[in-house]
């Protein structure tokens, strides 16, 4: 068994760590939220005070976090994972940030000699609890097959996509296609209802037609039931849309459905929907149509 590390406990961070733990390896524990580390330390882990922390006892470090800065701010930052990292750690990144960005982070540590993969996930709370993500890995495919076993404890879905920065990249145009195919979902099933055509009738449709949609037919009962419970919030797909736009600015691609997509999202968040799920996003069309997508019988807010 390992001595790994395991930073940033959210939604999909905290199943993780805990699916390491269940493997039977030594993890060492840190969050924004100390409560959270703590949580988990009474399942098996250990709580540490800093990343450096976890970095003084861990060989392979795992990190899952919100954004591009906060990736930076834990690993180079004040009492990061750099300051106490042992020569050859390996540190592996599963958040979903800027490629370019990453390969920078990588080549910082580089200098140390320790060895970084992006390794971004998906799958959402489900694939997360039920440790079935599917990762998405660039860097050194040496160090990749090394810890391949600490990933399989995780996720069933293995891709190496090549080198720094490759596996956000594959990451990055899944869930431009996933962003754009809710705006896509939540235009047709607003006008639909507005027409008149019963919701499910409408998804029973799509489920037995070319734009059937394993997405479509997962989050519609969401809606129609009007659960709106986290999975994967608004607030991070328009984080995520923003960095689609801005790796296709660097490669001189034009991305305008894409564009138009991120700011549905983000007038969504300005309705005060960003905490959401993201098939909460379809409240901004309705309110600005006066139309509700619901199942019969299931009463208004």
């Amino acid at each position: 068994m390992a001595n790994l590390g395991f930073l940033g406990l959210g939604i999909m961070g905290g199943p993780m760590a805990k699916h390491l733990i269940d493997a039977g390896h030594t993890v060492a524990l840190w969050s924004h939220n100390p409560s959270k580390a703590q949580q988990l330390a009474a399942q098996g882990g250990t709580a540490y005070a800093t990343p450096a922390n976890v970095a003084e006892v861990s060989d392979c470090i795992f990190l899952c976090v919100g954004d591009t800065a906060m990736v930076r701010e834990v690993i180079l930052g004040k009492d990061g994972l750099i300051e106490k990292a042992k020569p050859g750690t390996i540190i592996v990144d599963c958040s979903t940030v800027s490629p370019s960005e990453s390969r920078r982070i990588g080549e910082e540590l580089a200098i140390k000699n320790i060895e970084f993969l992006d390794a971004p996930c998906t799958g959402s709370k489900a694939g997360a609890e039920n440790g079935q993500l599917t990762f998405m890995v660039g860097g050194k495919k040496e160090i990749f097959e090394k810890i391949t076993p600490y990933f399989q404890a995780m996720g069933k879905l293995l891709y190496y996509c090549g080198g720094p920065g490759m596996g956000l990249h594959a990451k990055l145009s899944q869930n431009m296609i996933l962003g754009n195919l809710l705006q896509a979902f939540n235009e047709s099933m607003v006008l639909a209802t507005k027409a008149g055509v019963d919701p499910e009738i409408m998804l029973d449709i799509l489920n037995n037609s070319a734009a059937k949609s394993t997405f479509i037919s997962v989050k519609a009962p969401m809606v129609f039931k009007r659960d709106f419970t986290t999975n994967f919030s608004v607030k991070w797909l328009e984080k995520d849309m923003q960095l689609m736009l801005d790796s296709a600015a660097e490669l001189n691609i034009p991305a305008p459905v894409t564009s138009l997509s991120r700011q549905m999202l983000r007038a969504a968040i300005a309705k005060g929907y960003g905490e959401d799920d993201i098939c909460g996003s379809i409240r901004l069309l309705e309110d600005l149509t006066g139309t509700e997508v619901k199942a019969s019988g299931t009463p208004s807010n």
